[in-house]
């Protein structure tokens, strides 16, 4: 019974490795609509922040790049989910080869 849990466990964290391989370029951050006030008019403008490596980031997006830097933090939105996944997985894994060590 055990044998075929630590399998399937296995077999999942392996369909996680492949998942992240297959992942495009990315981004962290959220990205939003700003609006700004100047002499007689309001002009729009996309706004990117994150933070990376405990930094805060804030960058500027060109209305012609928003659909890629979308797709961006979409595909690091995925990654993260997956790194959890893979990880709650790993924990689970080994909590299992120890149990299953230990009856022998």
């Amino acid at each position: 019974m055990s044998k075929s849990k630590l399998e399937r466990l296995q077999e999942a964290i392996h369909g996680i490795i492949r998942e992240i391989g297959e992942i495009g370029p990315m981004r962290p951050g959220s990205l939003s609509k700003q609006a700004r006030k100047t002499k007689n008019k309001y002009g729009a403008y996309w706004h990117l922040s994150y933070t990376h490596r405990g930094k805060g980031h804030t960058q500027y997006i060109r209305d012609a790049f928003v659909a890629h830097v979308k797709a961006e933090i979409s595909h690091f939105k995925r990654f993260r989910k997956l790194i959890d996944r893979f990880i709650t997985l790993s924990i689970e894994r080994s909590q299992l080869r120890m149990k299953m060590d230990k009856k022998q």
